[in-house]
């Protein structure tokens, strides 16, 4: 098995798009095909966002200490608008469960 560059694990272990088949492109077989594909990595994307919301939390910690304890405001930005900035990406991580769970399928009924 070939060992992926440390930057590649990193984008991997922070975003999904690599994991997932684009639904949108080819025939109706193959858009159903990559929505079942996709539906069934969509478990995933719940580990997806752990891993934000803990980076999100470690982050506004950071940022407290920072600016509490080390009493330097603006430093501290460095550290609370990353943490922020995974509210929103986890937001989007969530709309994307429901839907690869919740939504039908590319031939218009709800599948299994």
């Amino acid at each position: 098995m070939q060992e992926l560059a440390f930057r590649t694990l990193l984008y991997r272990y922070f975003f999904f798009n690599w994991l997932f088949r684009d639904a949108s492109r080819g025939n109706l077989a193959e858009r159903s095909m990559a929505w079942h594909f996709n539906k069934a990595h969509a478990h995933w994307l719940l580990t997806y966002m752990r891993r934000w919301l803990w980076c999100g939390v470690i982050l506004s910690a950071a940022g407290g200490v920072v600016e509490l304890g080390l009493r330097a405001p603006a430093l501290s930005a460095l550290f609370y608008v990353p943490g922020v900035l995974s509210v929103p990406i986890n937001v989007v991580i969530g709309a994307l469960w429901v839907g690869l769970k919740m939504l039908p399928g590319p031939l218009g009924r709800r599948q299994e």
